[in-house]
């Protein structure tokens, strides 16, 4: 066999990520200069008017060429055009960065509600700095002009991302090598993805009894001495190795075949990874783990430099409205159930040490009266009424910010938890303590993209996302967390 069917555009999601960042980033620049140009006849309507009123006599033609010649005149009109305006674009992309995750990005309801969001923030926050600047002169036409032309330029560049997206004959076709624990667990998560990611064909597993079988509602093609026939028949662009243990000698030289042929061959970790943006906790092996969080935990010092000056410049932003905001929710706590304001808990952070949070007591007194410690569920019958509105709107945490200037926080990480449930959960969840290999955070890609835990189950899940964010660890990684937890404050929907 030659011949091994490869698509023409098969792009990983990290690559996905950066052609829709690109794309939107262009689109964004299309619409600048057709804010400034929409600008620019605004202007020369605004002059038309004037000389009209000033002169009646004047003719239409003659007005719009005497308006010309005033805005063209040693580039006046472009002097008009401040220079923050041409960084609008990069404004753009903050406010779409929920929509860079692929899953999100292939959704046309996610997608709408990411570009109908997005300008709707930028005018509340331009006009925010419009009531507040002395600068009365800010372009209203140019940024409304951008935020509609941004808008509809986005729309149309991702309508075409989403239908090279899901066009079949551009996507990869999976075949999964290993139809047991780990292969179920892949194809569970697939069914419940749309639109999918990719085609999932099948199985291929050795086990006899397994032939013929489906699971999830996908086939199991064979086993693994006709891989290559079965690649070929199935235009297959990706083998998945979903085996747990020891790989069979045949069955390993058969993947290397293909390998060899153009089939790109991914792990199960990984491409669970891909799929979930969490790591496999209940399928990995001990070796792997200690690659993945001690080989690679490792990160560099401009990393560590960056991270901590970003804590820093979080950290006095943040104690700064501490300090304007503290008055009003003392107040309001204390109508409602009383003293104290603030409420203080011994946590584990880097290595396991212990250090004590400071937070606005969210939970009326004595919550845990009988001294069982208890995690937070949700609709938490202990919550306040004003507790209520602290926590999805993260108020309760502002005072952390301090303890973020102190080193012992970071603004970006796992939740510190307590010691009694990190002992409890331990014995329950394997790797549990490996998040705390970094420092805790007062936010973190657990929590942006998890709520509130019941169940060891779900405490799994928590896991699996602080250890992705461990592996993965960036500054840009970071940055993008951060936004999104704006987000979460703005949109009131936090735990």
């Amino acid at each position: 066999m030659t011949d091994i069917y490869q698509p023409s555009l098969r792009f990983r999601p990290s690559e996905q990520r950066w052609l829709l960042l690109l794309g939107d980033l262009l689109t964004s620049f299309v619409a600048v200069f057709g804010a400034i140009y929409t600008w620019y006849r605004y202007s020369l309507y605004i002059y038309i008017q004037e000389l009209v009123l000033k002169q009646p006599e004047i003719t239409a033609a003659r007005a719009m060429e005497r308006a010309i010649r005033f805005l063209d005149s040693d580039g006046l009109f472009l002097q008009k055009v401040p220079g923050w305006f041409y960084l609008l674009p990069l404004i753009w992309l903050l406010l779409m960065v929920e929509s860079y995750e692929t899953h999100t990005a292939a959704s046309w309801k996610k997608t709408l509600r990411a570009i109908a969001v997005a300008p709707i923030v930028g005018l509340l926050g331009y006009s925010l700095l419009f009531t507040f600047s002395q600068d009365q002169s800010l372009p209203r036409i140019g940024v409304g002009a951008f935020l509609i032309l941004a808008s509809i330029s986005t729309l149309i560049w991702r309508a075409v991302y989403i239908r090279l997206y899901t066009s079949s004959g551009l996507m990869r076709r999976v075949l999964m090598v290993g139809a047991g624990k780990a292969g179920h667990s892949l194809a569970d998560i697939y069914s419940k993805l749309n639109p999918p990611p990719f085609l999932l064909v099948g199985f291929v597993d050795d086990d006899a009894r397994k032939q013929g079988k489906s699971y999830h509602g996908f086939a199991v093609l064979g086993k693994s001495d006709n891989l290559l026939n079965i690649i070929e028949d199935h235009h297959v662009s990706d083998l998945v190795v979903a085996i747990n243990g020891e790989i069979k000698g045949e069955t390993f030289q058969a993947i290397l075949d293909a390998q060899e042929q153009g089939v790109e061959v991914i792990r199960m970790p990984i491409m669970y990874e891909e799929l979930t943006q969490r790591v496999p906790v209940e399928h990995l092996e001990s070796d792997w783990v200690i690659r993945s969080f001690v080989d690679q935990v490792r990160v560099s010092g401009l990393y560590e430099l960056f991270k901590r000056l970003m804590d820093i410049v979080g950290g006095l932003i943040g104690v700064l409205i501490f300090v304007i905001s503290f008055p009003i929710i003392a107040i309001a706590i204390a109508l409602e159930s009383g003293s104290p304001i603030f409420y203080t808990q011994e946590r584990l952070g880097k290595g396991g040490r212990s250090f004590t949070i400071l937070k606005y007591r969210s939970m009326f007194q004595n919550a845990e009266a009988e001294g069982e410690v208890k995690s937070t569920v949700e609709n938490d019958p202990r919550i306040t009424r004003v507790g209520n509105f602290l926590r999805r709107t993260r108020i309760d945490e502002i005072p952390q910010f301090l303890s973020v200037l102190t080193g012992e926080i970071s603004l970006v990480g796992p939740r510190a938890e307590r010691s009694e449930l990190v002992a409890e959960f331990q014995k329950k969840i394997p790797f549990y303590r490996a998040r705390l290999l970094v420092k805790p955070g007062l936010t973190g890609w657990a929590q942006i993209n998890y709520g509130y835990v019941a169940s060891v189950r779900e405490t799994i899940v928590k896991l699996e996302y602080d250890l992705y964010y461990i592996k993965h660890r960036t500054i840009g990684m970071d940055f993008n967390i951060v936004l999104r937890t704006i987000g979460t404050v703005l949109r009131r929907t936090g735990r």
